[in-house]
């Protein structure tokens, strides 16, 4: 199954399968045109139908490679695997620039099975709540690491650099999975946490996210504070220039100008 395979040609493909299919429509066109064909009529028709089957054939390859997850699928799909996700919107333009890049390194990496290269629409129902849930708040974002708790990326976004991050870093690392690759300290507080019974654990992740909401509330509304400030500060400054302004400033300027007028006029007598 292709765990809802990603939307079924990304543009720059459907385009190409447009243009093939018109392609295909005008020689059907011109050969029925001619009762008799050609042998050039046939191998003109013959090649059209050989491009359109190729590219439709290419497009669906490129569709079961790369996995666009919603959240019916994410859980089955990332188990026991480190991902690179793509947090994408189907307008985006620079989604778009990057989305055959992204195709082939997701073709890289499809037979693995301890790594997987996805992308969630945000704009897709299941697709939303998944980049809500991983502050997603532009396009495209890509994120990596445990499916539980993935890390930013921040390189580039060619495909070399693309894949030269995913082959040194989707490895698996310290989790609740991988105690081995651990210290210490971290594998004491996983195995303090594993010691807790699922009410416990859904209590305490309960409260660091109302923590990261009081958070994100204190800073829109200190934000909406410094927005209220500015525009009492420029309100106060431009009354501020108008009253300087009518206290004589314009008069004086208007009196230096007609001098220098006046004078410029005695000199040239």
């Amino acid at each position: 199954a292709f765990i809802h395979s990603t939307r079924s040609f990304h543009s720059d493909d459907r385009q190409r399968s447009l243009s093939n299919h018109t392609l295909l429509h005008a020689t059907l066109i011109f050969t029925s045109h001619h009762p008799t064909p050609t042998t050039m009529m046939m191998k003109l028709f013959t090649a059209a139908l050989l491009l359109v089957i190729s590219t439709t054939t290419t497009s669906l390859a490129n569709a079961a490679e790369l996995q666009s997850l919603t959240t019916s699928t994410w859980d089955d799909a990332t188990a026991g695997k480190t991902v690179f996700v793509k947090f994408f919107a189907p307008w985006c333009g620079h989604c778009k620039k990057m989305a055959p890049d992204w195709i082939k390194l997701a073709t890289d990496f499809e037979s693995s099975t301890d790594q997987l290269i996805a992308e969630v629409d945000c704009t897709e129902e299941g697709g939303k709540e998944l980049c809500d849930a991983n502050g997603v708040k532009g396009f495209p974002t890509l994120k990596y690491g445990d499916p539980n708790d993935l890390q930013a990326y921040q390189g580039g976004r060619d495909y070399a650099t693309l894949k030269s991050f995913a082959t040194d870093n989707l490895k698996p690392s310290c989790s609740a999975a991988h105690l081995d690759l651990c210290d210490d300290a971290t594998r004491q507080e996983i195995e303090g946490y594993m010691a807790l019974d699922e009410a416990e654990l859904k209590s305490k992740i309960a409260g660091f996210e109302q923590q990261m909401a009081d958070a994100e509330e204190t800073f829109k509304a200190e934000v909406q504070k410094l927005q209220e400030t500015y525009q009492t500060l420029t309100a106060d400054k431009d009354a501020a220039l108008e009253a300087i302004k009518g206290s004589g400033l314009g008069l004086l300027k208007s009196v230096v100008a007609a001098k220098a007028k006046a004078s410029t006029a005695s000199d040239e007598l």
